[in-house]
């Protein structure tokens, strides 16, 4: 008995040392709240997603004793209630929400450098961004901060995408040289290690959309040491975060301040031993009370707004014709100005739009900014893809495709005319399809101005959604304000781009069909089956990339085999 005792004792005894051991080990958690990619969305919506004021109740219930909040870009523009005064309200607003830290995305360089420059000395936090650059290679912002909490140093950087170039208008970045990402990256983690960091974040409007280069993903792989990126500009909405390489937590919420992003790291004795990421997302917040200081301040910039939208900024001879029964069934007028805007500003072959995202008329006489905005009140801005005319085609049954029931995808057109008959089935109705007054070419290769959400695939435009993204612009209101600010008057017309006609009996077949690809289908084999070319069937179908790739259930183009 006395020997089981001794056994007992001195296990009891070990058991009692190890649980003293972990009782000494001091834990602390480091919590980062961040956002991305609010767009301007300051308000409450269905779509616009929590707004300021709760989400900084949100904050608040969430901070933590150790806590940082960041944004990781696209920001400052996006709605009329961000871009009537370039930025400021949005700043004042993120000044009381408490944020820490924030790096530009491609959109807040909308107002241009200088501008981005005035609204960072107006603002309570840093602008960091490491790789972004001067002539001289020097850094047009802070590369980094360290923050110390308790026996942890957190160093965060900034990384600001390269897609910048383009994805704004280049003369608002022309002093702005681009470093490689993880260049940038490598230099700021060896320079953080040097600091003493005990964590390394790096906020970052990179993304992970396949279709880009330089990507967060990217940025994980080829540098080891960062054990965080907050991320943003794909609009990317990760539950859970997910891993990349070399152990790298990404983390990203979204859009449109839907979600708020939730990243805890746990220290143990200054060693993070553990990291996760979470959403709270708007569902969880319907029933919180907004802050009431946020919302009086939301309240007040936004009636300040009232003397900026009364102000004229040109004029229309002849009444605007905006409304719903006419801009989703034919051509108008003001959908023709509106194209026409678009295809002027982005300089693009042709332009189109949704009848859907015009809202009101305009009366003959003066226009101020606030009808502008009326017309165009969604935010939405103007970008550049590049379409085939087989693609155009497509996109074009798919805009008439309801008629004559009203539908938000009807198009408004610029730089070409078609003409549909709808007596045919949807789908075989658009003929006559001249660009700058010549046919259509199915091979050849158009720029095409539209908005974002166009360009996203809205109103089933699912053909764009697939198409690549050259360029992106201002919102379609600061445009038209910009246009006509310019112009001084205008009078646009019904010229005849859309017409009903039956179809021309010569072209009663189409050019193309579609093809529904079967299991163990390859291009060559579909090619001999309909006589034609493989090669031929890639330029039919540009968003092939391989073509020993393709896939089972999916639709391509072929040559229309009917006579």
């Amino acid at each position: 008995m006395a020997k089981k005792k001794v056994v007992f004792i001195g296990v009891a005894s070990a058991l009692i040392i190890l649980f003293s051991e972990k009782a000494y080990a001091e834990e602390t958690t480091i919590r980062i709240l961040h956002t991305n990619d609010a767009h301007g969305r300051a308000f409450e919506g269905e779509l616009d997603g929590i707004g300021y004021a709760k989400l900084k109740t949100l904050i608040d219930e969430n901070r933590g004793e150790h806590s940082l909040l960041v944004d990781a870009g696209d920001t400052f523009h996006g709605t009329t209630f961000a871009s009537l005064e370039e930025g400021r309200t949005i700043a004042d607003v993120l000044n009381t929400v408490g944020y820490d830290a924030f790096v530009p995305g491609n959109h807040d360089f909308n107002y241009g450098l200088d501008r981005l420059y005035e609204l960072e000395e107006t603002i309570d936090f840093p602008v960091i961004a490491a790789n972004l650059l001067n002539d001289e290679e020097e850094p047009l912002f802070e590369p980094f901060m360290l923050q110390e909490f308790d026996d942890v140093t957190v160093g965060i950087f900034g990384l600001a995408t390269p897609e910048t170039a383009f994805k704004t208008h280049p003369n608002n970045v022309a002093a702005v040289t681009f470093e490689d990402p993880s260049a940038a990256a490598q230099r700021m983690v060896d320079l953080l290690q040097q600091e003493g960091a005990d964590v390394i974040i790096a906020l970052a409007h990179l993304g992970i959309d396949e279709t880009s280069e330089d990507t967060s993903q990217k940025v994980a792989a080829e540098v080891q040491g960062i054990d965080v990126i907050i991320d943003g500009h794909s609009h990317s909405e990760l539950p859970t975060g997910l891993i990349g390489e070399n152990n790298t937590l990404i983390a990203s919420a979204g859009e449109y301040l839907q979600n708020l992003g939730v990243v805890d790291l746990v220290f143990a004795d200054g060693v993070l031993v553990e990291k996760n990421a979470k959403l709270i997302q708007q569902s969880e917040a319907e029933a919180i009370e907004p802050d009431e200081k946020v919302e009086a301040l939301l309240a007040e910039l936004e009636e300040g707004q009232q003397a900026i939208l009364a102000e004229p900024v040109g004029q229309t001879a002849v009444d605007l014709n905006g409304e719903r029964e006419h801009v989703r069934v034919e051509e108008t007028n003001l959908g023709n100005f509106i194209a026409d805007v678009l295809r002027n500003a982005t300089e693009a072959d042709i332009a189109l739009t949704n009848g859907g995202g015009i809202r009101a008329s305009v009366q003959a006489g003066m226009i101020t900014k606030g009808d502008l905005v009326e017309v165009s009140p969604f935010g939405n801005y103007a970008v550049t893809v590049e379409v085939t005319g087989a693609q155009l085609l497509k996109v074009l049954e798919n805009g008439v495709s309801g008629y004559p029931e009203p539908s938000g995808g009807f198009p408004q057109i610029s730089g070409f005319s078609f003409q549909f008959d709808p007596n045919n089935e949807p789908g075989q109705r658009v003929h006559s399809v001249l660009v700058k007054g010549k046919p259509l070419q199915e091979n050849e290769t158009y720029l095409l101005a539209t908005n974002d959400f166009l360009a996203a695939g809205g109103d089933e435009y699912t053909d764009l959604a697939n198409a690549p993204i050259v360029n992106e612009f201002s919102a379609v209101d600061e445009l038209l304000i910009e246009y006509l600010q310019d112009a001084g008057e205008i009078a646009p017309k019904i010229e005849g781009r859309i017409q009903i006609a039956a179809t021309p009996a010569e072209t009663q077949a189409p050019l193309h069909a579609e093809y529904v690809i079967q299991p163990g289908d390859t291009l060559f084999e579909i090619g001999l089956r309909l006589n034609v070319q493989w090669p031929k069937l890639l330029e039919m179908n540009p968003s092939i990339r391989d073509e020993d790739v393709i896939f089972s259930g999916e639709t391509i183009l072929v040559p229309n085999t009917r006579t």
